[in-house]
């Protein structure tokens, strides 16, 4: 087989390309968001949202309704529940984050328990990619089209949001209104990776291609760049290996997408391991070379805060 026929064999199947084309939005959309997700702290909260719309999906489908507008419900809800349970209780982020997702995710768990078995709690929780109908293919697009949209347009303000919110409130930037916009679309992108990759693995793409990308960038306008592309290279090749291994496409994309992460891990050319080793290295035999260099890295640092 030459290496082009190996290249097109999966495309020639139609289940093939419409996981090519739900798999890639739902990729490009979590890297994009992936980014202020990173840098603001907001990777439990991913991993909330991701868990909590599992009832919403179960209750959807028992009132014959597309499984994105439950899981649209219950994912705001959640959002707003832990904001609630955190200002009324005194309780820390993270303990209100826990408490809340799992009490729904368990609930979402006993629910397709007590439901028909026309559920498959498999397809809920890792996708079912090589499935989607038509009418998921449209959810997918539009949403992952309206997401996508929202994060380009605001996206010098969320990334001031992110970096000095009293800055933002300086200049007449609403910090709760960023952060109630940045929360929404979180919720409608998980509802479009739900299709592609399942509850499960979802906040692995909400995190990971963001992780990857701060690694190899100092600017806010690379790293928005950078983290969408990997992630959609990855959910290329993803695919490419579930086909020819006969594997779960949504783990084969997210552990193509961990493989691309321990790579720069160890090889940035700034903020990888090796690097910095030998930076230690150059650091013990040099004096105080690294320290002078220090001030220029500081200032470079702050290239993502106008850099959007």
């Amino acid at each position: 087989m030459t290496v082009v026929a190996w290249l097109a064999e999966p495309w020639q199947y139609e289940f093939m390309q419409r996981a090519l084309l739900v798999t890639v939005v739902a990729a490009v959309v979590c890297g994009l968001l992936s980014c202020w997700l990173v840098l603001i702290g907001w990777s439990l909260l991913g991993d909330a949202v991701a868990h909590a719309v599992l009832p919403g999906v179960v209750l959807a489908y028992l009132a014959g309704v597309p499984f994105a507008v439950g899981a649209l419900v219950f994912g705001l809800g959640a959002v707003a529940l832990i904001g609630m349970v955190r200002e009324t209780t005194g309780l820390r982020e993270d303990t209100a984050i826990g408490v809340v997702f799992t009490t729904l995710f368990a609930l979402g768990i006993v629910l397709v328990s007590v439901t028909p078995s026309q559920i498959d709690l498999g397809h809920i929780l890792f996708g079912n990619v090589l499935g989607v109908s038509d009418v998921d293919i449209a959810q997918v697009v539009v949403l992952g089209a309206l997401a996508f949209t929202v994060l380009v347009l605001k996206r010098r303000d969320l990334t001031l949001y992110a970096f000095d919110r009293t800055h933002a409130h300086a200049v007449g930037i609403s910090p709760r209104v960023l952060a109630a916009l940045l929360l929404g679309v979180l919720a409608l992108t998980v509802v479009v990776a739900l299709q592609a990759i399942g509850v499960v693995l979802v906040v692995a793409m909400l995190i990971t291609p963001g992780a990857t990308a701060f690694l190899l960038t100092e600017r806010m306008s690379r790293m928005l760049v950078i983290a969408p592309v990997l992630a959609g290279g990855c959910a290329l090749a993803g695919l490419y290996a579930s086909y020819y291994l006969d594997a779960s496409s949504g783990g084969m994309v997210v552990l193509a997408q961990g493989l691309v992460f321990a790579l720069v891990f160890l090889f940035a050319p700034r903020r990888g391991v090796l690097r910095r080793l030998r930076g230690r290295g150059a650091a013990a035999g040099g004096g105080l070379a690294s320290d002078a260099a220090a001030p220029a890295q500081a200032a470079t640092a702050l290239g993502p805060r106008l850099g959007a």
